[in-house]
């Protein structure tokens, strides 16, 4: 199927956002896809706030984005926008890193007041990327992600029943988006 890069933009090491993205790729991988997961929390931040192009954990990174078929960002909502850990990074790629793609935008965040981050902070900046296509994103409440002792997570159940349609969602447009091979 395809290869798809899963980006979590939260700083933090608890994050409710990459356990869940984590949650969420077990979901894409289990429908074939190839999934490659970045915390971008683990790139060097001098790279990152002094943008090093050149920083060989930046070239890596941004070869994660050129061979990806579909990307999903997931992010924490802080002060009704993404983080600033994602922005920097995206600052860093090229103009249109997203050329081609399939993207999908997911948000955390602690109020429903946060809930248009997405389409008013996050795609805006996705969409001056150049992706073909970003499927529908989904917001979903830090009370609606317990994290259990052994650091798994359960999802609320109306919760998991809208993430598992947007994922699904870009999993079809992923599978249609891609080219089909030709029979050897």
């Amino acid at each position: 199927m395809a290869t798809v890069l899963s980006v979590s933009g939260s700083p933090s090491p608890t994050s409710r956002t990459a356990r869940l993205l984590r949650d969420l790729d077990a979901r894409l991988t289990a429908q074939g896809h190839e999934v490659v997961p970045l915390d971008v929390r683990t790139l060097p931040p001098q790279a990152l706030l002094h943008a090093d192009f050149r920083h060989p954990a930046i070239v890596e990174a941004t070869a994660l984005f050129e061979q990806a078929d579909g990307v999903v960002i997931g992010t924490p909502v802080y002060k009704a926008a993404y983080s600033g850990l994602l922005k920097s990074l995206l600052d860093l790629l090229p103009q249109y890193a997203l050329a081609g793609k399939t993207v999908l935008p997911l948000a955390t965040g602690g109020t429903t007041a946060h809930v248009l981050a997405i389409d008013y902070a996050l795609r805006p900046v996705l969409a001056s990327m150049g992706p073909a296509h970003i499927t529908p994103g989904w917001f979903v409440l830090d009370k609606h992600i317990e994290i259990r002792q052994d650091s798994n997570i359960v999802v609320e159940p109306g919760t998991r029943e809208a993430l598992d349609q947007v994922v699904d969602q870009f999993s079809t447009a992923l599978s249609e988006r891609r080219p089909q091979r030709a029979a050897a």
